[in-house]
């Protein structure tokens, strides 16, 4: 029997990026739950498999390719989820790509690139969303931004000044659209193990680090972001908006000065 605090029974719910690790995961477990749900990607050959999923572990699912780089589908796809469903209670934000260079070697096109996927997308479909959801009396709106808001790495500056945007963004929807009902959190992951993060923990050297400096011993698994993404979208977080959720395995909590001791 399901908490009713956490209960997404009915829910309508659209999730971008659905057809990524992260986004697929998430998508399976809110059905699961009972969530109704349009899945957004930019790949029919990524959706199929998810929804193929979905159904036929009982669940509804609808897919809807776009390609939210384009400046006026982020509402479109709102809108068209918003037909689907005959309503929208959740918006999940976690359409997100990256193109891993330093800082000298990126062109006007990376950055464009990024920044259109990232902010702009999330930004417009938030909008849409919070005019659906306020005449439907309040919704829930949940945005995947990155521990890169706060705590960069190399090579991903465009990306991390995205999420760090993210992040900001959903203070600012949060505040302006609290008396609607509508409420804006979002989740900051530290690398999750996934094929979009393998440039970044595929090589040993890297995994070894990552594992170190991590003081639960290892990368999370998208998994690891569900009962989050559940808490966030469902009753169970009512007076909660405009925060960020770290989970990172401990890596903020602080450091172990004595760690290189005996290496």
């Amino acid at each position: 029997m399901t908490d009713p605090l956490f209960d997404l029974d009915g829910r309508a719910v659209l999730i971008t990026g659905a057809g990524g690790a992260i986004g697929s995961t998430i998508a399976q477990a809110l059905a699961a739950r009972g969530a109704r749900l349009v899945v957004q990607d930019i790949s029919s050959d990524r959706l199929a498999p998810l929804q193929e999923s979905i159904t036929a572990a009982g669940g509804y699912a609808q897919s809807l390719v776009a390609d939210l780089s384009d400046a006026d589908t982020a509402g479109d796809v709102v809108h068209a989820a918003q037909a689907t469903l005959d309503g929208l209670d959740v918006l999940i934000n976690s359409a997100g790509i990256n193109r891993r260079k330093p800082i000298d070697d990126v062109t006007p096109d990376d950055f464009d690139a990024i920044v259109a996927v990232n902010l702009r997308a999330l930004y417009f479909a938030s909008q849409a969303a919070h005019t659906i959801m306020k005449t439907a009396g309040g919704g829930s709106i949940v945005n995947l931004s990155s521990l890169s808001a706060r705590f960069s790495f190399t090579t991903i500056s465009v990306y991390a000044a995205t999420k760090a945007g993210v992040t900001s963004l959903t203070r600012s929807c949060a505040r302006e659209w609290a008396l609607d009902g509508v409420r804006v959190n979002c989740l900051e992951p530290f690398v999750i193990q996934t094929e979009f993060t393998k440039p970044l923990w595929g090589e040993d050297h890297r995994q070894r680090w990552f594992n170190h400096v991590t003081p639960m011993g290892r990368l999370g698994s998208p998994n690891e972001l569900v009962g989050a993404v559940i808490f966030l979208a469902s009753d169970a977080s009512s007076w909660m908006t405009g925060q960020s959720l770290v989970i990172d395995g401990g890596l903020t909590a602080g450091a172990d000065w004595d760690s290189y001791r005996d290496m």
